[in-house]
């Protein structure tokens, strides 16, 4: 088992390639502590899931080392690295009632039956199913399968649970009421679990810190407030939450600030990673920081802008307006008595703080 201070999980140098000439991992070095909740969050084809795989010893990597609690896992196999798994299509057996299905981990350990039944029974009353052990997978509703299979992961009192996208079958309203209840689960039992989604919302909601992924490689490995508030980089910035994207030339820097030049606009913003003066750079400012009608001089950045487009959104309209030679600028107005009265084909002035408006790569 890690030391203290060692990783418990830990990616080093780990590449992957199938078919000997493109990597679909680059050079991977991630390192997770110990009941750490971690998601790999990207676009298909972007290298999650295969990160997932290899740690689950599903796939084995073509270079580089994975560790577990300081021990190599490359030859170890799958049964044999005590690590719990949830998939997406739960994965159960259908000639087997629930209580038997999260028996079957529990007797291939060799483990006496009234352990095992102690356990089942604990692991069915910390998803709520207690009353469903003699129940055949299909009797029950998709909800209630994932939980078993939940339940099935956690009923060995793993110290790493991997999850591939478990909540992808099911509608809105459940999947937002597991994700609390799996985030729940992992406050309460400590464990490591290392999370694959595509869904953004579910990686912001669930998570201790995201990776996010594209082309093989992580873009971004940080905590959910830092990954939205402060994207490295444009890729991150557009798919961690809805985001605008002004495109420019760079006119000055100046410390931590810079001014770039958008459709004959001068726009103020914070240094990240733009190019130098005379390069390019793509800026980024999230809809809910843009103000609407602001006083002059009030905001470094005052722009005119065209309604284009309301969409009624109940606790916010969402507003689509030309602003900076841009005709899909977004702003979310709150639904309160002050923005009433905006209408489709008002003029009007929008503003941003230098802050909010981030030079990133163009």
């Amino acid at each position: 088992m890690a030391d203290g201070n060692q990783p418990f999980v830990q990616f080093k140098n780990v590449q992957k390639t199938y078919d000997g000439e493109i990597l679909v991992v680059k050079n991977l070095n991630l390192d997770i502590a110990n009941g750490e909740f971690l998601t790999m969050l990207g676009p298909s084809g972007s290298g999650k899931t295969t990160c997932l795989m290899m740690l689950a010893g599903f796939e084995t990597p073509t270079q580089g080392q994975i560790m577990l609690g300081g021990t190599e896992l490359n030859n170890v196999p799958p049964h044999k690295r005590g690590i719990g798994m949830v998939f997406q299509n739960y994965a159960l057996f259908p000639h087997m009632s629930v209580a038997e299905n999260l028996a079957f981990p529990l007797e291939v350990r060799k483990m006496s039956k009234a352990d095992t039944e102690a356990k089942v029974r604990r692991a069915l009353d910390m998803v709520e199913l207690g009353a469903f052990g003699d129940r055949r997978p299909g009797q029950l509703s998709g909800g209630q399968q994932q939980r078993v299979a939940l339940a099935r992961a956690l009923v060995f009192e793993p110290d790493l649970v991997l999850m591939d996208e478990p909540l992808g079958a099911l509608d809105k309203n459940l999947r937002e009421q597991m994700q609390y209840e799996i985030k729940h689960i992992h406050d309460n039992l400590g464990m490591a679990v290392v999370y694959v989604t595509h869904d953004q919302s579910e990686a912001l909601t669930m998570s201790d810190r995201i990776a996010v992924f594209n082309d093989g490689k992580v873009q971004q490995l940080a905590k959910p407030a830092d990954l939205y508030e402060r994207p490295e980089n444009a890729f991150v910035a557009q798919f961690i939450g809805e985001n605008n994207r002004l495109r420019g030339k760079v006119k000055s820097k100046n410390g931590s600030g810079c001014t770039v030049e958008v459709a004959g606009n001068v726009v103020q913003a914070l240094t990240v990673n733009p190019e130098g003066v005379g390069g390019s750079s793509t800026l980024s400012i999230r809809p809910e920081r843009v103000q609407l009608a602001p006083e002059p001089g009030s905001l470094p950045n005052i722009f005119d802008a065209e309604v284009l487009e309301l969409i009624y959104l109940g606790d916010h309209i969402r507003c689509r307006m030309s602003c900076c030679g841009d005709s899909e600028f977004i702003v979310k107005v709150p639904n309160t008595h002050a923005h009433a009265t905006i209408s489709q084909g008002d003029k009007v002035s929008v503003g941003w703080e230098i802050d909010d408006c981030r030079a990133l790569d163009a």
